[in-house]
């Protein structure tokens, strides 16, 4: 057994460098109130939108708001369909249920385990208002031929970039390709707040208008209530955090594309084990490094019992999942994003990840696949 601790996600050595100008930050706002939107949010909104290359960003109090309210904005409700990945976390889908509306699942590419493309138009009906491209683990799906299909439909294009800050598609970023881009600021996102926090961009200034009113019980001034929203606001400490956080992006995103490099380097070749691929059409941010591995819950235990902190994303998919049983999806409906739901092991992803604890990682996969998957690659 190896005494060698590598755990899957280390906020503590993302943070310490940080927690004094952290600190400072959260100072300021207890020091003019500012707790619940206000000077500090507006100051990250401003950054982060220029960050993006887009121009409005809306501070929300989480990932799932972002989603909510892009389809509120949009018009979207009852009766609609909203076609998305059922390989994807739950909010996803929460969030189209929540606007009234239907998700309808598409499978997701091979290789890429995105939405594909050439799937889509096979799910669109005349109920069909919007398409939710996952940019999954940090990869964003191919947008150029969704984007096609959009306009040829007449359909809204939200991305859901929850894990993907800073991802690049053809040189333009996660979340400015669609009429809206959403993301979530959950502490162990590639830019994570110190709590829960979200955000949306846009380009349109009327979607805008609109998502600041549903964060605010839809109101634009105060106690005049236009539509009927929500409690959505970002708090002001979560705001001066990311603030902090969002100078060091670039970096911890090049701290994570080294590990992701290092690991193809250590790990390629390995029967019974594939590796996640990078389009060229882009620049993952590597959120998530999900292998894929035969008897994988063998595997993760294993790794376990030698100090490999290991996850799983996801291993039930969307359209699986009891509180979609409504739906009618049977085991088979979608066979990618099954077959990824087998056998999908995350290896431990953070930026500060040394060499050392890299080449662990890897030694000790190799020395687990021959008790779990060899020969059957």
């Amino acid at each position: 057994m190896s005494s060698s601790k590598v755990p899957f996600l280390d906020l503590k050595a993302h943070h310490d460098p940080i927690r004094q100008e952290v600190m400072a930050a959260m100072n300021e706002v207890i020091d003019l109130n500012a707790f619940a939107g206000g000077p500090f949010v507006a100051k990250f909104e401003e950054a982060y939108a220029k960050f993006c290359g887009a121009k409005f960003c809306v501070g929300v109090a989480n990932g799932t708001d972002s989603l909510w309210f892009s389809l509120l904005a949009l018009g979207i409700g009852q009766g609609d369909e909203v076609i998305t990945a059922p390989m994807t976390f739950m909010a996803t889908a929460e969030a189209i249920s929540y606007a009234g509306a239907r998700p309808v699942f598409v499978d997701i590419d091979p290789r890429t385990y995105t939405l594909d493309p050439a799937r889509i138009e096979a799910a669109i009906t005349p109920r069909t208002k919007a398409i939710i491209p996952v940019h999954l683990f940090g990869q964003c799906a191919d947008m150029d031929p969704i984007l096609e299909i959009a306009r040829k439909h007449r359909l809204a294009v939200i991305e859901d970039a929850a894990q993907a800050q800073g991802a690049i598609y053809k040189g333009r970023h996660a979340g400015t390709m669609g009429q809206a881009g959403s993301f979530s600021f959950y502490p162990g996102k590639n830019l994570g707040a110190w709590g829960e926090a979200g955000a949306i961009t846009t380009n349109d200034p009327a979607l805008r208008d609109a998502m600041l009113m549903y964060r605010e019980h839809g109101q634009k001034k105060k106690y005049y209530h236009d539509v009927i929203g929500w409690n959505g606001r970002m708090d002001g400490l979560q705001a001066a955090v990311l603030s902090v956080k969002l100078k060091y992006l670039d970096r911890a995103t090049q701290g994570r594309r080294r590990a992701a490099a290092r690991y193809g380097e250590l790990l390629s070749g390995i029967p019974g084990l594939t590796l996640p691929f990078e389009a060229e059409h882009g620049q993952s941010v590597y959120h998530v490094y999900a292998v894929r591995v035969n008897d994988r819950d063998a595997m993760l235990q294993q790794l376990g019992a030698r100090g490999i902190g290991c996850g799983i994303h996801y291993p039930v998919p969307v359209h699986l999942q009891q509180a979609y049983a409504h739906l009618g999806h049977h085991r088979g409906d979608f066979p990618v994003s099954e077959n990824c739901a087998d056998t999908f092991l995350s290896l431990p992803m953070y930026p500060e990840l040394t060499d050392a604890q890299l080449e662990t990682v890897a030694r000790e996969v190799k020395a687990c696949l021959p008790q779990t998957t060899a020969g059957r690659a």
